[in-house]
């Protein structure tokens, strides 16, 4: 069994809850994911299946899209509503001003992680320091703001929800910290859905549910996505029997006899027969195309 299948994953479970579930539901040990979400979020969480599972730390997009729920004039330990209430401020916010606020927040910037993350200090994981009562130095990290839009705002009860597309490693409650901070009244992210990660959005997302239905009819297979999916921007490398052949069994192709774009960077290879094969590069110097990764063997 091999595939991607893309959970909307509830509210309650950790990634590795559905991980959990999802072996039991197939019977299949070999399970990755791409992305992982805090307990309290919901959204697209892409679970690779299979020699799938080889593509988890390849992914060509890492970026991802959430619509992020957002409460003013509270802050918490946690920079989010479940965590406990350091305090609050019943200053009011307009639409206007929370609207001029967000262009300070989009581009490329500066975000420190917060206590209650997985990021290792001195080889601990600030969540078990935080847990201790300990905070300690943390070095901000650069990341990427691509669109930042207001989708709605309560003024009365000075809540909104932001449409959030940005790179890898941004920590969301941590941009509604950030930005209640701004406005000088403090804020907690109070729900959080992933609506895109890995170039998958809802639309593709099945839930633990329709799994564990589609299981007890024997059609779980026919949810898988095929991981070529994920390298659908990718370049494109059609080999010929020969080629195919010598690919699979790990022989560097010469690049003078293989019609493929040569730019630096991984290239998706098809087999004679059209089917994914794999990932390879073209290295200049000894004019030769590498495969980087194998995902299916032909003979």
């Amino acid at each position: 069994m091999t595939g991607i299948l893309c959970i909307n994953k509830p509210q309650d479970f950790t990634s590795f809850d559905v991980i959990a579930k999802l072996r039991g539901i197939s019977g299949t040990r070999k399970i990755g994911h791409s992305g992982t979400l805090d307990p309290m979020a919901t959204g697209v969480l892409p679970i690779f299946f299979g020699s799938a599972a080889k593509a988890c730390d390849l992914l060509p997009n890492s970026d991802k899209r959430y619509t992020a729920g957002v409460r003013f004039g509270l802050t918490s330990d946690t920079q989010d509503i479940w965590g406990s209430i350091t305090g609050e401020n019943p200053a009011p916010l307009s639409r206007e001003d929370l609207e001029a606020a967000l262009p300070r927040f989009t581009g490329t910037i500066s975000q420190l992680p917060p206590m209650y993350s997985a990021v290792q200090v001195n080889g601990q994981r600030l969540y078990d320091l935080a847990r201790k009562g300990v905070e300690v130095e943390r070095t901000p990290r650069e990341i990427t703001i691509y669109k930042l839009d207001l989708l709605s705002y309560d003024p009365e009860k000075r809540e909104a929800l932001l449409d959030v597309s940005c790179s890898k490693g941004t920590y969301i409650r941590t941009l509604c910290h950030d930005l209640g901070q701004f406005l000088g009244m403090g804020a907690v992210m109070s729900s959080l859905i992933r609506t895109e990660a890995a170039g998958f959005t809802l639309s593709d997302c099945v839930t633990l549910e329709d799994a564990q239905k589609a299981a007890s009819e024997s059609r779980f297979s026919s949810l898988l996505l095929p991981v070529e999916r994920i390298f659908k921007d990718l370049p494109a490398i059609r080999l010929s029997e020969a080629q195919t052949r010598m690919f699979c069994n790990g022989v560097r192709l010469d690049l003078n006899r293989v019609r493929c774009a040569k730019i630096p960077g991984n290239q998706a290879v098809y087999g004679s027969d059209g089917a994914f094969l794999g990932l390879a590069a073209c290295d200049f110097d000894q004019m030769e195309l590498i495969m980087q990764k194998l995902f299916f063997q032909r003979s």
